[in-house]
């Protein structure tokens, strides 16, 4: 039997197939160019900067807390990405304002630097993530999160809506390709920026998923992410 396998590359393969069996499930996971960020167990290729937020894997989903008095927290992918297709699911309290960091980055400069911080400030595009509430919100449009900027998409398209849905599991898209950055939730366009500028200070960074500083006093309040996966260009 031993020399009929070396003579049979094709049951060779079946073998080695059935054998490895759970092996091959990462792999299989990132078919189609698909890679996810997320395992659903660990926070590995992750690494937490600024703030201190709580980030922990409950169930199959990566919660965020917040922390009294704390401010803005982020927990960055270790790996950077230039031109992708990224893609996640979101419920956020609707207390607490959030956001997904892409392209982002952290100043060199220890200017800026809060006591014991070891990451200079996140900077960068960030896809907005907020409740609708009564009135609408800017949830999926793109603000530039420590750049100076403020909002990046133009004010006559930075309209309210209510396409978030308050309380519930909500799929963003996010495409970047050059100095176009497109975003939909729920498969509802919301965002087309093309911008030169933030192309020319921020070609490429990593992905962070923002908890939000709150005042002493306010909160808890947290924020889930899960299925978490992107697409490199």
């Amino acid at each position: 039997m031993k020399n009929y396998l070396v003579r049979c590359p094709a049951l060779v393969s079946l073998t080695a197939l059935l054998l490895a069996g759970p092996l091959l499930s990462c792999p299989l996971a990132a078919e189609d160019g698909w890679v996810s960020l997320f395992d659903g167990k660990t926070l590995e290729g992750w690494t937490q900067k600024n703030g201190t937020a709580t980030y922990e894997v409950v169930g199959n989903t990566i919660k965020g807390t917040t922390s009294d008095g704390s401010p803005n927290s982020f927990l960055c992918s270790n790996k950077e990405y230039d031109n992708f297709e990224l893609e996640f699911e979101v419920k956020v309290h609707d207390n607490l304002n959030s956001g997904v960091q892409i392209r982002s980055q952290t100043r060199d400069s220890s200017t800026g630097k809060r006591k014991n911080e070891q990451f200079g400030r996140v900077n960068g595009p960030q896809v907005e993530i907020e409740a609708s509430g009564k009135n609408g919100a800017e949830a999926g449009y793109i603000y530039g999160e420590a750049t100076g900027r403020g909002w990046l998409t133009p004010s006559d398209q930075l309209k309210p809506h209510k396409h978030f849905q308050d309380g519930q599991w909500n799929r963003f898209r996010v495409v970047a390709n050059g100095n176009r950055i497109q975003t939909w939730i729920n498969d509802v366009a919301i965002a087309d920026l093309v911008d030169d500028e933030i192309l020319k200070t921020h070609p490429k960074g990593f992905i962070g998923l923002q908890v939000h500083g709150i005042k002493k006093g306010d909160g808890p309040y947290d924020v889930s992410w899960r299925n978490i996966r992107i697409k490199e260009h």
